[in-house]
């Protein structure tokens, strides 16, 4: 079978991993240095915001939850560092909330985990024009409650 045809890379090709599932992050560094990036690791907010500060990235790959923070604040690192980075969140626990705050943010896309690597390169290399197409499934109104009260459960600390 031949392999899908992904975007060139053009400019820099320096990315930022953070993730603290370790497997995970080897596996997606090998596969996105096979694609032509230099890649970075981080497997803590603190070792991603270092990171950032020794040199910013032109892109990121970011986790939602790590064991010490959010990967949220790696990209806002990121961005106020390098405007123009590019920075997704990966997550198991995907919300609206979480989702719209990370594009908010910076981040130009939020996957699901477990992300398959030319799914991560895709959209790291979309176009900034280009509009997702509507979802296959969108969520059912009791869906949509579901997620608001999940939300406000996080900002009451519980």
């Amino acid at each position: 079978m031949p392999e899908p045809t992904l975007p060139e890379i053009e400019g820099p090709r320096s990315v930022l991993i953070v993730d603290d599932d370790r497997s995970f992050l080897q596996r997606l560094a090998r596969a996105l240095e096979a694609r032509g990036f230099e890649v970075s690791t981080a497997e803590s907010v603190a070792e991603g915001l270092a990171l950032v500060e020794s040199g910013a990235p032109a892109y990121a790959v970011v986790d939602m939850r790590l064991g010490d923070g959010t990967g949220l604040d790696v990209i806002s690192a990121l961005k106020k560092k390098s405007p123009g980075a590019r920075a997704i969140v990966l997550t198991g626990y995907g919300n609206i909330a979480t989702a719209v705050t990370a594009v908010k943010l910076g981040a130009v896309d939020y996957l699901a985990k477990p992300a398959d690597a030319d799914d991560i390169v895709a959209a790291l290399m979309a176009n900034a024009d280009h509009k997702p197409s509507p979802p296959e499934n969108p969520m059912s109104a009791d869906r949509v409650r579901w997620e608001h009260i999940q939300r406000v459960y996080e900002l009451c600390g519980r």
